[in-house]
């Protein structure tokens, strides 16, 4: 398979020459930065320049536009990393649909099963309870900051070294790659300590794995800069696996 294959470039061209359009009658952008929420010259809808494009919700709309069998053809994906199919899969239409909630979901279960545990706990010792919300904020920040912060930060280093991908491909692949971490946490509340460093280590592998390898392809074209480049993309996701052993993992009867 042809490494150009993982190139996140723009494809706004179908298979019969004619400009691929949503169910909105506009052009879907392929690439964030060049046509980010950019009408069609049909749209009704005033036509904005500029950054004030990323304001208005016209913007994002093309983004949201998965159906069930989409997300969860992705989903899938994301749990066989070893692929490495997910970018070529993605690259003419990536979503923040599946992403938003991913994260939202890993935020209640992350915050459901350490409330419902502790509740356990201190009912069983007979000790007064108290709804902790920190750990509610705590998970929000937590995903919802990782998914956005981490793939602005790799989107601007990869501009660095001239092998330029689009932002909104990186949200969508980080996103995706958080989904193995709901079923791991829903383990966790097993009361075997290696079984949690296991699952944890196990689901950690997993992302780290497949934002490795969908990304290594696009990266080799960074010249020697590129091993280094994966390498730290790797770590990071186990650096995530490790914070959430140690916060969401620990939680016992």
């Amino acid at each position: 398979m042809s490494p150009d294959l993982f190139r996140f470039e723009s494809a706004d061209i179908s298979a019969d020459g004619k400009s691929r359009e949503d169910r909105w009658g506009r052009t879907t952008p392929r690439d964030a930065d060049d046509t980010f929420g950019k009408p069609n010259s049909g749209s009704e809808e005033p036509q904005q320049s500029g950054w004030f494009r990323s304001f208005t919700i016209s913007a994002y709309r093309p983004y949201f536009d998965v159906d069930t069998s989409d997300v969860l053809e992705r989903i899938k994906d994301s749990l066989f990393p070893f692929r490495g199919t997910f970018s070529e899969k993605t690259a003419n239409n990536p979503d923040l649909y599946g992403p938003f909630w991913i994260c939202t979901t890993l935020i209640f279960v992350a915050a459901s099963i350490g409330t419902f545990v502790t509740y356990l706990a201190h009912k069983l010792q007979k000790k007064e309870w108290d709804y902790d919300i920190n750990l509610m904020t705590w998970s929000a920040g937590l995903f919802y900051g990782y998914v956005t912060i981490v793939p602005l930060g790799l989107y601007i280093i990869l501009k660095y070294f001239s092998a330029p991908a689009g932002f909104v491909q990186l949200l969508c692949l980080y996103g995706y790659s958080l989904f193995v971490f709901v079923p791991a946490l829903c383990l966790s509340v097993v009361p075997q300590e290696i079984f949690r460093w296991v699952i944890a280590g196990v689901a950690g592998f997993m992302s780290a794995t497949f934002v490795a390898l969908n990304l290594k392809n696009h990266i080799s074209s960074a010249g020697e800069s590129w091993f280094l480049i994966v390498a730290a993309i790797f770590l990071l996701q186990l650096a995530l696996a490790l914070v959430l052993k140690f916060y969401l993992f620990t939680v016992t009867v």
